[in-house]
């Protein structure tokens, strides 16, 4: 499992929201078994914390660069 975060930490933000819409695109297949679709919802929500971590990171930057210019 350490070895999925440090690849998820590892891409790029752009990489990982195109892993997430392959990931939403083969969930709405339907015909996956009912562990497949667990472990593709497993991946797809560690995906989406980290982008979300990465733009709350991003807001502080951009908060703390737009502070100092007032």
């Amino acid at each position: 499992m350490a070895e999925k975060k440090s690849k998820n930490s590892e891409q790029g933000f752009e990489q990982k929201m195109t892993e997430i819409e392959k990931i939403v695109a083969n969930l709405e297949q339907k015909d996956l078994e009912l562990e497949q679709s667990l472990e593709l919802f497993e991946k797809g929500t560690a995906l989406i914390r980290d982008c979300q971590k990465t733009l709350l990171i991003a807001e502080q930057k951009i908060s703390t660069l737009t502070a100092e210019s007032q």
